[in-house]
């Protein structure tokens, strides 16, 4: 009988230099991934720490306002209690901003009255308006400095700079000098950052129309793609039968969530105000235009997270005789709400940071009030900071940086909410 051959691999030395040679090639592979992968990550924090500091070094300035606290006793001023908003309040106003000075003369007192925001009769008679108390005696008023004077106090305008080269005057810097020795300026928060609306002047202009508005446009889109995502979602993960039409829809809807979005601004455009009707800038129509664009991702999301329940659970419901749309409402669905949840945020977080469809449906109009509704015209944020970046004042530069703070400060809130609620109520199977 012939002697059989052995067909076993002869065994292998882990000591050998040949294997040492091999593990620490692998050794150094892992090594050099975990660089890489250092090395990117290094890159991305170190262009975002760019990105945030820039922003604060020019931004942070317009978190503070610089203002005059005037005196003004409306005793004596011969005001009508029942006609406060007839009386000569740029008189009455121009006399209290004097008074810390004394007398001021021709060209003097021209360039005094120009340091003051030219809003400021409207600031007190609105102020007086509100309490009509203060007719009674002598009452403090804060009124903004314009902005020349606000950007010199903030050392963005430099004195040793010639007169022709600057946009304060010599005469008003003597005259701001005088100002400050008597203690009426200061520079607080600005508070009308938030506070106020938007203004051709940018000592007085602020966020809160833009804030206003983007809330109106969120809720619309909120209302709109959430019910009708999770419907669609539903459907068609639960119901709708696996053919080459639902393949077409499923496909067509993946394409969706990768379209631009100036493309949903156009529709807008053509069907919401072409066709429709619907005012120009409303927060109506922004909302469905972000609606639109955020569907395709919510449905996508809330498919996924259908998907991530476990099918013995659907099993199990119908096996007790639930039917099937038991089973879903009262047992899948509540277990997925948390991942669909957390995609809605993220997705109404990316809505809220778009400006090209917005623009495109004119909701970058100049707005001297916050929306009282969906049918009023608004701004949002981006649109509100293209407008401000857009404006050649000064003063618009460092409230330019101040807005996109905010609304970078509005997007970390709501993904920081969406990754408590992913990490609070997710179960992991």
């Amino acid at each position: 009988m012939a002697q059989e051959t052995s067909t076993l691999a002869p065994p292998i030395n882990w000591q050998s230099d040949a294997m040492k040679s091999l593990r620490k090639r692998r050794y150094a592979a892992d090594r050099r991934l975990q660089a890489y992968g250092i090395i990117a990550i290094s890159f991305a924090l170190g262009f975002l720490a760019i990105l945030i500091s820039s922003l604060v070094l020019t931004g942070y300035k317009a978190f503070t306002q610089t203002v005059a606290t005037i005196e003004l006793d409306l005793s004596t001023a011969g005001i009508d209690p029942n006609d406060i908003a007839g009386a000569n309040w740029r008189n009455i106003v121009r006399e209290g901003m004097k008074r810390p000075l004394g007398d001021l003369e021709g060209p003097q007192e021209r360039d005094f009255f120009a340091m003051f925001t030219s809003s400021a009769p409207f600031i007190v008679r609105d102020a007086v308006l509100k309490d009509p108390t203060k007719l009674t005696g002598t009452s403090s008023f804060v009124i903004p400095m314009a902005d020349p004077i606000d950007q010199f106090a903030k050392g963005e305008i430099s004195r040793d700079l010639p007169e022709n080269q600057r946009r304060v005057n010599d005469r008003q810097i003597a005259l701001y000098d005088r100002l400050e020795a008597t203690g009426v300026l200061s520079s607080p928060f600005n508070w009308g950052l938030f506070f106020n609306s938007d203004s051709r002047f940018p000592e007085l202009a602020g966020l809160a129309g833009a804030i206003s508005g983007s809330f109106w446009l969120l809720l619309v889109c909120f209302l709109i793609s959430f019910p009708v995502g999770i419907a669609a979602a539903i459907y068609l993960e639960e119901f709708a039968p696996k053919n080459k039409w639902t393949d077409m829809i499923e496909i067509n809807i993946n394409n969706l969530a990768a379209v631009p979005s100036v493309v949903f601004g156009l529709l807008g455009l053509a069907v919401f105000l072409g066709w429709f009707g619907l005012p120009r800038s409303a927060p109506l129509v922004g909302g469905l235009v972000l609606s639109l664009m955020t569907l395709p991702t919510l449905i996508i999301v809330t498919r996924a997270a259908l998907q991530s329940v476990p099918s013995s659970i659907r099993e199990a419901a119908l096996g007790v005789g639930a039917s099937k749309h038991e089973a879903i409402f009262h047992h899948i669905l509540p277990l997925a709400m948390p991942s669909i949840l957390t995609g809605t945020i993220i997705g109404l977080a990316q809505a809220l940071g778009e400006t090209a469809p917005l623009l495109l449906i004119g909701m970058n109009a100049f707005i001297t009030s916050p929306p009282a509704g969906v049918m009023e015209a608004s701004t949002a944020l981006p649109t509100q900071i293209y407008i401000w970046a857009d404006s050649p004042e000064r003063g618009f530069v460092s409230r330019t940086s101040a807005a996109i703070l905010v609304l970078i400060g509005f997007l970390v809130v709501m993904n920081a909410i969406a990754i408590f609620l992913r990490q609070r109520f997710e179960r992991r199977w």
